[in-house]
């Protein structure tokens, strides 16, 4: 059994770069129009540290029409999750420029006492946003996808109403932030945790259910597509030592390719899906959550996107949110 979970980042560039209404706004209501057509639901991981400051500095006009459009993504029930770039927690605007704390780039390395701070900020900020004063969002994903060290974090998120985390990418490393998923490469397609995202455990309380990746030989991911999109949200220089581990990143024979609806093809994505549907005709009783990914910062190709959409509905592959397959497949137990 298959389906799709239908994710997309909501944030500008990492670096606080770029417009809201060019990079959240538009790929979003354009993104909304587009599912609205075929009665489908988006996960929307909201960057809230991110917004909250925006709106606290005045430095984008187009904050109240982001907020008003999450409360109606949220009426019309698409899920609103929780995403977080900590950089932004501490960040000031001057002179029409951000600054942005990335000593605090890694959440999970963070103190106890500011994780929580943290969290419990974002949480408070999407409860204001929506109008919503109860309002706990079921998922989670990291900025920049780094939950480890999980411990500390897993056990804030839990505490605060959190069930699902969609963090990791099976196979994936970066050395520079100490994250290393390889070992989650041999996982099947959802599990519980404690100590370590990567680690299965049944007395976990944290469920994950990874963002789907194929391992591939790396020069399948040299195309011009990734390229464009990577030079426009490339964050600046890099000293020696960050560029010597983003080469020993990829300098492996096979490398994780992301279910990316904004930086693969069509042709990418269809081959990904026929993958997916051959192992569950092996295994047809198994359930496979496929997690799909986007930003709205890289949400230019809407063509793409629709096309993935009739792919799947023509395979008879449900687009569902993690609330709806939650509560259908009782992931829990």
């Amino acid at each position: 059994m298959i389906e799709c979970i239908f994710t997309i980042d909501y944030e500008i560039y990492g670096n606080g770069k770029g417009s809201l209404r060019q990079l959240v706004y538009e790929p979003a209501r354009k993104l909304k129009e587009l599912l609205d057509r075929t009665g489908m639901k988006a996960v929307m991981f909201v960057e809230a540290a991110e917004l909250e400051k925006i709106e606290a500095s005045g430095a984008d006009p187009a904050i109240g029409e982001v907020k008003q459009q999450l409360r109606e993504l949220y009426k019309e029930r698409h899920e609103i999750a929780l995403h977080i770039h900590p950089q932004w927690c501490d960040a000031s605007y001057h002179n029409g420029k951000w600054c942005l704390n990335y000593s605090e780039y890694n959440l999970c390395t963070l103190p106890k006492k500011r994780i929580a701070e943290i969290v419990d900020g974002s949480i408070a900020y999407l409860r204001t946003m929506l109008a919503v004063p109860d309002f706990t969002p079921l998922s989670f994903r990291a900025g920049g996808w780094l939950l480890q060290p999980s411990r500390n974090a897993a056990d804030i998120l839990i505490e605060r109403g959190v069930k699902i985390d969609s963090s990791v990418f099976r196979g994936g490393i970066r050395r520079w932030h100490k994250l290393d998923y390889r070992r989650a490469a041999k996982n099947e397609y959802f599990w519980k945790f404690r100590d370590d995202a990567n680690v299965p455990d049944q007395n976990g309380s944290l469920l994950e259910i990874p963002i789907y990746t194929r391992m591939v030989p790396f020069w399948e991911l040299v195309t011009l597509k990734r390229f464009i999109l990577q030079q426009k949200g490339f964050s600046g220089a890099q000293t020696i030592k960050q560029k010597l581990c983003r080469f020993q990143d990829i300098a492996r024979f096979r490398y994780p390719m992301k279910f990316d609806f904004c930086r693969m093809t069509v042709n990418e994505l269809v081959r990904m899906v026929d993958t997916v549907i051959e192992e569950d005709q092996r295994d047809p009783s198994s359930f496979k959550p496929l997690v799909a990914i986007g930003h709205t910062k890289d949400l230019a190709d809407l063509k793409t996107v629709e096309s993935l959409l009739y792919y799947l509905e023509k395979q008879g592959i449900a687009i569902s949110t993690f609330e709806e397959i939650y509560n259908k497949y009782k992931l829990w137990k």
